[in-house]
């Protein structure tokens, strides 16, 4: 073959691709989310004069051509692929592997961060159980990067700064350690969150610093589709599924949750959130922002109020034994003044339990 030849069979080849490739992405149907990233993807961006001329529009409509080129999944996984096995790099997205499990690089720790999280916690102390006899507790759910990162030579936090931090500009609260108690194997290998069947040890050393049984009494139950966790997605690599398990008990199949949002009562465990598109929302039904697990076998009169993150979803049926009540408060999505208005408390346990990844992002916090 000529090189002139060869020459214009690569120029033809080229212009097909491309020409092919934009007439696909032109006529093909915008996708509303991106089933695999748990994100909505971009929408074509309407034409108005101000956008156009400011240069927003251009940079909406790129978003929007990069969110909806065709067999975009197929290409992100192309990349990854390269990314770890033909150049060697150590994450892509800021997403890497150790073993079998994947995590998300946090780095560096931002005192600020802490700080204004302190603040949101006094805030809520002072105007919710300040004068009152109400018992308060912290602890601190360490992520999947304080076992994985600094040991396997990623970026990491200062977790001994981070956790000392919060224990000093928290005196207001009694601490619970429980980070001893956790390992790597307690999480799931492609999600952030902790394996319920995994954490009665912590449900307990949290009960007993509050006075309450332990938590002894339960059934193992499988999910029976495979979990696919937020990192399976993010990680464009074709990782492995693991087993969903849940702890179940004849007092938990009749305590019910009341949620202020849809001022409605859910289930404990939440079977039609289990085959969504995150099954860790069955637990309590997911992000919410005000919730109330009943109990109504309880052999006392006790209240706990949890302030949490997503880790409490599936920590709080593990102590429902103990209470009549446990409040779930969420103040990602509820303001802390918001929270004194709607409730009022007798005299509860508290615990404030939240992971280090919100810690230093708690800009989230309202």
């Amino acid at each position: 073959m000529s090189a002139s030849l060869r020459d214009k069979i690569t120029v033809l080849l080229t212009a097909v691709f491309l020409f092919g490739f934009s007439v696909w992405a032109f006529c093909k149907p915008a996708d509303a989310v991106s089933q695999s990233e748990r994100r909505p993807l971009s929408s074509f961006p309407a034409v108005e004069q101000e956008a156009v001329f400011s240069g927003k529009w251009m940079q909406d409509f790129e978003e929007y051509t990069l969110d909806q080129f065709p067999l975009r999944d197929t290409f992100r996984g192309l990349k990854a692929f390269s990314v770890f096995s033909l150049f060697g790099q150590k994450d892509n997205n800021q997403v890497y592997l150790v073993g079998n499990h994947a995590s998300r690089l946090e780095f560096p720790l931002d005192e600020e961060s802490l700080e204004y999280a302190v603040s949101r916690f006094r805030r809520a102390y002072e105007l919710c159980f300040q004068d009152t006899d109400a018992r308060v507790f912290f602890s601190i759910i360490p992520d999947k990067n304080y076992f994985m990162a600094e040991a396997n030579g990623y970026p990491s936090l200062d977790y001994s700064r981070l956790f000392s931090y919060m224990k000093e500009n928290t005196d207001f609260m009694e601490y619970i350690s429980i980070e001893d108690l956790l390992q790597l194997s307690d999480y799931y290998q492609t999600d952030a969150h902790w394996r319920q069947e995994e954490i009665v040890d912590v449900a307990n050393r949290l009960g007993e610093a509050m006075g309450i049984p332990a938590f002894s009494e339960y059934q193992l139950r499988r999910l029976e589709r495979p979990f696919f966790g937020v990192y399976h997605g993010q990680s464009a690599l074709p990782l492995p599924g693991e087993t969903l398990y849940y702890l179940d008990s004849p007092l938990l199949e009749q305590c019910r949750v009341y949620d202020y949002e849809s001022d409605s009562y859910l289930p404990v465990y939440n079977m039609d959130k289990a085959q969504g598109q995150d099954p860790y929302e069955m637990f309590l039904s997911g992000s919410r922002s005000l919730l109330v697990l009943e109990n109504p076998n309880a052999k006392t009169d006790r209240e706990l109020v949890i302030f949490r993150d997503s880790f409490g979803s599936s920590l709080a049926p593990l102590l429902a034994h103990g209470y009549a009540s446990v409040t779930l408060v969420d103040i990602r999505y509820l303001p802390v003044e918001r929270v004194s208005q709607l409730l009022e408390f007798k005299n509860p346990d508290v615990l404030f339990l939240y992971s280090t990844s919100v810690l230093n992002n708690s800009v989230t916090l309202k």
